[in-house]
C-alpha cells in the first residue's frame, strides 16, 4: 500500500492534486538527498481536501530542482483516493490523521501504513516534523503542538504568534513523531486562499536553513491549550438557514468570523427547532461530557454560558459529520 522512492517524478511537480492517484497509485514516501543529511520530514494531504502543502512542496522542489537542498528532505503525501474526488475522507476509508501510533482506531492497512512510516523515519532521526493543513472555517495561520517542549514552541513561533497546544483527538501524525522529534502541525487557512501556500513555502524554506532549534526564542508566542470539542449527533439534522424549518439545529454563520476571538456569555451559538434533549456534545480532552458547563438554552437558542475561545468553527456539515463544529481553547501561560 506504500510507495518509498529517492527521487521526485517530474509528473509530480506540476501536478493538480486530483492527478496524484493517477501518478502515484499509492500514498507515497519520498527521501530527498540535501546538503545536511539529517532529514526534515514534511506531510501532507493527509486530507485530501487540504491542498496548500501539496503546492508549497511543488513550488519548493521546482526551486531546488537544479542545485541541491539545504537539507535532506522525507516527504510524505496521504490520500491521494480522497484528493482525487476532493474530499477530506472518503466514506470508506479512517481519518489518515487519527491513525496514527497512539490511535484508538481498529486495526486496517491504513493503520500499518502508518506505523510503518513511523518506523522508517524513526531511524532516520529527523531534524523537524512538519504536517500541513487547511481549515474548513476562517481562521488564522496558526502552529499546533502536543507536546510543551522549548524546540516544539519554536518550530511554533517560526510560523506563527498563535500557537495551539493539543492532546486529543489521538492518532494524529504530529503526535506519533513528537516521541523522537521537534513536530508541529502548520495551519494555513482555507485551501482556496493562495496566502497559506506562500506562507508554507517561506516556512518550509526557513526551517531547511536552520542548523538547529536550540538557540532560537519563542517569546513572541501566544499559545493556547485545547480543552474541549463540540460535535453534533449524527441523529440531529443540521439547517442551512432558519427560513427551512425542516432542521433541529441552524449554526451561527457569524462565528466563522470569531475564531481565536474571546466569545463573551450569552453570544448566540445556534437556533434550535427541535426538543431532542442533546443537540450538541461538548467532550474535554478526558472525553468527559462538559457540555452543560458551556451551553445553556435560552428560548429557541443555543448560549455560551461562560468566556471562551473558538478555533476551527465551520458550518459545513461534511465538515462537522467527518470532524467536528469547532474546539474550545483558553489561553496557556507558560515560564
Amino acid at each position: 500500500m506504500l510507495n518509498e522512492m529517492t527521487h521526485i517524478p517530474d509528473a509530480f511537480l506540476n501536478a493538480k492534486a486530483e492527478e496524484l492517484h493517477d501518478i502515484l497509485k499509492a500514498p507515497t514516501l519520498f527521501h530527498i538527498e540535501g546538503i545536511n543529511p539529517q532529514p526534515l520530514f514534511i506531510c501532507t494531504l493527509l486530507h485530501g481536501n487540504e491542498t496548500t502543502g501539496l503546492y508549497a512542496i511543488q513550488r519548493l522542489f521546482n526551486k531546488y530542482k537544479d542545485k541541491p537542498l539545504p537539507r535532506a528532505i522525507s516527504l510524505f503525501v496521504g490520500n491521494i483516493a480522497a484528493a482525487k474526488e476532493d474530499q477530506r475522507r472518503l466514506d470508506t476509508q479512517d481519518d489518515y490523521n487519527r491513525i496514527w501510533p497512539g490511535s484508538h482506531h481498529n486495526n486496517s492497512p491504513e493503520k500499518d501504513m502508518m506505523q510503518t512510516v513511523s518506523n522508517i523515519m524513526e531511524k532516520k532521526k529527523p531534524f523537524a516534523s512538519i504536517d500541513i493543513h487547511n481549515n474548513t472555517g476562517k481562521n488564522p495561520h496558526y502552529g499546533c503542538i502536543n507536546i510543551l517542549n522549548p524546540h516544539g514552541l519554536v518550530l511554533a513561533a517560526k510560523f506563527s504568534n498563535i500557537a495551539v497546544y493539543f492532546t486529543d483527538p489521538k492518532g494524529v501524525q504530529s503526535s506519533a513523531f513528537s516521541d523522537f522529534c521537534p513536530a508541529i502541525v502548520l495551519e494555513c487557512g482555507q485551501a482556496s486562499d493562495k496566502s497559506g501556500e506562500d506562507h508554507a513555502l517561506a516556512y518550509l524554506e526557513t526551517i531547511l536553513q536552520m542548523d538547529d532549534l536550540a538557540s532560537h526564542e519563542s517569546n513572541n508566542l501566544n499559545l493556547y491549550h485545547t480543552i474541549a470539542r463540540i460535535t453534533i449527533p449524527k441523529t440531529v439534522s443540521i439547517g442551512d438557514s432558519t427560513d427551512d424549518h425542516s432542521s433541529d439545529i441552524y449554526l451561527s454563520a457569524l462565528l466563522e468570523d470569531k475564531n481565536f476571538h474571546l466569545i463573551q456569555p450569552g453570544t448566540e451559538f445556534a437556533v434550535i427547532n427541535s426538543t431532542k434533549e442533546k443537540l450538541i456534545v461538548v467532550n474535554s480532552e478526558s472525553h468527559e461530557d462538559i457540555t452543560d458547563e458551556y451551553f445553556e438554552r435560552d428560548n429557541n437558542k443555543l448560549i455560551f454560558k461562560k468566556p471562551v475561545t473558538l478555533a476551527m468553527y465551520t458550518t459545513s456539515e461534511k465538515a462537522i459529520r467527518q470532524d467536528c463544529v469547532c474546539y474550545l481553547m483558553e489561553e496557556l501561560r507558560i515560564g
